[in-house]
Parts: structure tokens; C-alpha cells; sequence
């Protein structure tokens, strides 16, 4: 139990934090040259969470239990501030004392989701949830559905135009991922009747194939934009990110089903 909490606690730290840093640059990028102290802001975060990566690879399986917990609630301290500095960027934008600058609002309320979640999960490891229960799949899928979503949208949107065939693709994710955060949320209304193993197994494996056609989507237009032979606004940096994500997701949805085999065999 001791090994599996810190296992999960530097996975968790390692691929979020590494997130975390992206964002900060990714919203650099959106500010205009006249938002110096949100520019200054970024950077801060930046080397913050490029430190707490840095220092989550110095641990590893045999580290002390306690001392993971310690670091646990130094980094949930910081992915509170960067949530917060989302949050008050998102609150410029929408009031419009940002004129021009070049972040969606869905995309800054996106990453701080994306902060939310992760100080929460770094809050339930270090209260001992490390097996994830009927609602925690229910939940974490709904949150996932929609970062996927949210990606089909912005990969739509930041395409040129002329990109027709690939625009439209990525219209068609938005479209499936939709419906399937709409299903995801029908099931969760119906909790615990919806909780057996036949409609969780049944609930993953949709997901899982929806996913996997998403990430494989993700992953060409990658590499066709690395190769250069797409005409895009989406630095290569954020197309590989926005690949990880679907890469942990599927990695989650196997954790699920282990976790659902276990309850079941028990």
C-alpha cells in the first residue's frame, strides 16, 4: 500500500506538473506585449513547475512515504496559485480588459480544470483514495470527456482554414465527444443503479475506442505539423500535449477496468 501510494503520487506529479509548465506558456503566448506583470506571472509559474518536474524525478518507489507527503501538499500549493492566476485571467478576458489578446476563454477555463484536478487528486492520494470507486470512474471519465472535447474544438479552431479536411475532422471529435460527455452524465445521474460491472465495462470500452480514434487523430497532425506540412496556428509543443492527455486518459480507462476486475474477483 505504502509503495502503490508513492508510485501513484510521482505519476501523478511527473505527467501534471510537466502540464502545469505548458500552460504557463501556453497563456504567455496569448498575452499581449503590454501585460508585462501577467507575462512576468508565467514565467514564475513556469520555473516553479519545472522545478517541482525536476524534483519529482529525484524520488522514486522506495522514497519515504511521509516525506512523498510533504511534497504532495507543497506542489497542491502551487497548483492552487496557478489555478488562480487562470481564474483571474479568464475573469480579464470575459470582462473584456484584455482587448486583443490571443486565449480562447474556453481554453483558459480549460487549464484551470485541468489544475483543479490535479490538487484534487494530489488531496485524495494523500487521504489514502488510491483505488478508484464506481463514482470516482463516473466522475473522472466526465472530466476527461470534456478536456477531449474541448481539444477536438481548439485543434478545429486553430487550423487554417484552408485545412478543410482536417478542420472538419476535428469537428467531427468535438461532435462524438459531445454526445459521449452528454451519455457519461445521464449514467451519473442514474447512479447506483448504473454502477454494475456490465454497464461500467461497457461505458469504458465505448470510451476507450473513441479515445484511441482521437489520439491517433492527435498524433498525425502532430507529426504532420513537426514535418511542417500543415498550415496551422498550433505550435508543435501543444500538439504534443494535447496528445499526452489522450495518451493518460487511455492509460486511466485501464486503471478503471483493473480496478473493476479487482472489485469483481473479490
Amino acid at each position: 500500500m505504502t509503495n502503490a501510494f508513492v508510485s501513484r503520487s510521482l505519476d501523478e506529479v511527473r505527467f501534471w506538473s510537466r502540464i502545469m509548465k505548458e500552460h504557463s506558456l501556453f497563456l504567455k503566448l496569448g498575452f499581449r506585449c503590454e501585460d508585462t506583470q501577467l507575462i512576468q506571472e508565467a514565467n514564475q509559474f513556469y520555473g516553479i513547475f519545472e522545478e517541482i518536474e525536476g524534483k519529482s524525478h529525484a524520488f522514486n518507489i522506495e522514497s519515504d512515504p511521509e516525506q512523498i507527503r510533504r511534497f504532495n501538499v507543497e506542489v497542491h500549493t502551487a497548483t492552487s496559485h496557478i489555478w488562480a492566476f487562470k481564474r483571474k485571467i479568464l475573469g480579464l478576458v470575459l470582462t473584456c480588459q484584455m482587448p486583443g489578446a490571443n486565449n480562447f476563454p474556453l481554453l483558459i477555463d480549460h487549464t484551470s480544470r485541468e489544475a483543479n484536478y490535479f490538487r484534487n487528486r494530489l488531496e485524495e492520494l494523500n487521504n489514502g483514495k488510491l483505488i478508484p470507486l464506481p463514482d470516482a470512474i463516473i466522475n473522472e471519465n466526465v472530466f476527461f470527456l470534456r478536456i477531449m472535447a474541448d481539444h477536438a474544438k481548439f485543434i478545429g479552431h486553430l487550423l487554417d482554414p484552408s485545412e478543410r479536411q482536417l478542420v472538419e475532422q476535428a469537428r467531427d471529435f468535438s461532435h462524438d465527444f459531445d454526445q459521449l460527455l452528454f451519455q457519461a452524465r445521464d449514467l451519473d445521474s442514474m447512479r447506483p443503479q448504473s454502477q454494475t460491472k456490465p454497464l461500467m465495462d461497457q461505458f469504458l470500452d465505448q470510451n476507450r475506442v473513441s479515445v484511441t480514434s482521437l489520439r491517433d487523430f492527435k498524433k498525425a497532425a502532430k507529426d504532420l505539423i513537426e514535418a511542417c506540412r500543415i498550415k496551422s496556428l498550433i505550435p508543435p509543443l501543444l500538439a504534443d500535449h494535447v496528445f499526452r492527455e489522450a495518451e493518460r486518459f487511455l492509460e486511466i480507462i485501464d486503471l478503471f477496468e483493473a480496478s473493476l476486475s479487482g472489485v469483481q474477483s473479490g
